[in-house]
């Protein structure tokens, strides 16, 4: 019987309408448990909620390295009201891409594991330690039903491991005429918050200032343009440093002078809309989403509520948080924290330069790079059992290719050679991961 190809599997995924919400992953889920099981691997799931499985399986490794965990998501974020060019879950190929939902994110990724996992065991590959592949349902909605629901009730599955791989990370970037290849070892924190104005109410036909919805428009116009203070982070630093030391001037002094806390928001400045992707990594970020008050058109609500999607750089806190939104906005509003998600101070860079030789080797043009994610991942969930989460997914890109732009966008799709490009390489990382540096 012929093996399975990468691309065959993420074919195969995509063709499962996972969208979150609902969700309902249990028939990709057991798609993937019988294809396992054609190879001879055991898998078991596990599952908070029905119809919402995870999977997990081990392949046995010589015991010379703590087990090395492989986990993905295959939930999708909703493609309604998005016109594509061809179906979103029909897997088609076209002109050398495969289109649809999850394409990038992140059933690439996953189908990528799948196939690294079937070669490890139909190869008989010699592994350092054990490898687990966790296969997880619920990330782009919160990971209550995923990788939040496995670390809180069966941390046992994953005793002993030190790194992961996961999203995002290892795909190809051009920057000034060089192909970078970051590797994610750090993402910011969830910290959501709830404001409350208060004032009185009172009639509609009747002049009313100062009241909760003008507390309510000051805040907004100090959090549009206001900003918080700068803090240089070790993953900052390592990312910046890493890509500068790739480029020429200006560029090269210019990300150095940003990493100087006393010039940061000058240089930013200077940038302009060029500054998207450092101004993140640099602050910690707050944005309004929803805004909740008033009842009825003819009477001045007392109070009204504004959520605010609050992203904490690592090593702060809530209370960091809290203080800088203060800063900005001052102390007449009620904040209450309702969701906060601390991640480790530093990465755990040991791993990395295992990584690092496996993409040169795979691309010698190549220059891989730390990558700190703005985002949030199912990392953040690994990190509380003390792993460390690379964002491991290798992709060569074409230069024109704008991945960022079609993730949860419509036409999402992915190059065919970059399926395989990320299988091969995932594939050499089961077999070094002992050799940690």
């Amino acid at each position: 019987m012929n093996e399975i190809t990468p691309i065959e599997i993420l074919q195969s995924l995509i063709r499962f309408d996972t969208t979150n919400p609902p969700g309902k992953e249990e028939e990709a889920i057991t798609w993937i448990k019988n294809l396992f099981a054609k190879s001879g691997i055991e898998s078991h799931t596990y599952e908070k909620f029905p119809k919402r499985p995870n999977l997990v399986a081990r392949l046995k490794g010589e015991g010379n390295a703590p087990p090395l965990l492989l986990q993905g998501h295959v939930d999708v974020v909703t493609t309604k009201n998005q016109e594509w060019e061809h179906p979103p879950f029909s897997g088609e190929i076209v002109d050398d891409y495969l289109w649809g939902r999850g394409a990038l994110d992140m059933k690439g990724g996953v189908a990528m594991m799948i196939a690294a996992f079937l070669k490890a065991k139909n190869s008989n590959l010699k592994l350092p330690g054990d490898v687990l592949i966790t296969i997880l349902a619920d990330e782009e909605n919160g990971s209550t039903a995923g990788a939040d629901f496995l670390v809180n009730e069966h941390p046992e599955l994953f005793q002993n491991v030190r790194y992961a791989l996961g999203e995002f990370g290892g795909f190809s970037m051009n920057i000034a005429g060089k192909r970078f290849y970051p590797i994610m070892i750090a993402e910011k924190q969830i910290c959501w918050m709830k404001l409350t104005f208060h004032g009185s109410a009172g009639h509609g036909s009747l002049v009313h200032h100062g009241g909760a919805m003008a507390k309510l428009g000051k805040a907004l116009t100090a959090l549009d343009k206001g900003k918080l203070p700068v803090h240089i982070t070790s993953a900052a630093k390592l990312m910046m440093q890493g890509m500068a030391k790739e480029l020429s001037f200006p560029l090269k002094q210019i990300i150095h002078l940003m990493l100087n806390p006393a010039l940061t928001d000058a240089i930013l400045n200077i940038l302009g809309k060029n500054n998207e992707l450092f101004y993140p990594l640099l602050h910690n970020t707050i944005n309004p989403t929803i805004v909740n008050g008033g009842d009825k058109i003819n009477v001045i609500p007392s109070e009204i509520s504004l959520n605010l999607d609050g992203r904490l750089l690592p090593g702060l806190s809530a209370s960091d948080m809290v203080s800088e939104l203060k800063g900005l906005i001052g102390d007449d509003v009620e904040i209450e924290v309702f969701k906060a998600e601390p991640g480790p101070s530093d990465p755990d860079m040991h791993l990395f330069p295992v990584l690092v030789d496996i993409l040169k080797e795979a691309d010698p043009s190549g220059h891989p790079i730390p990558l700190f994610l703005s985002a949030v991942t199912d990392a953040r969930h690994f990190s509380r059992l003390g792993i460390q989460t690379y964002g491991f997914t290798p992709m060569t890109l074409p230069e024109d290719f704008n991945f960022s732009n079609l993730i949860h966008a419509a036409n999402e799709r992915i190059p065919v050679k970059a399926v395989e490009f990320g299988a091969n390489a995932i594939t050499q990382a089961l077999q070094r991961f002992g050799k940690t540096h």
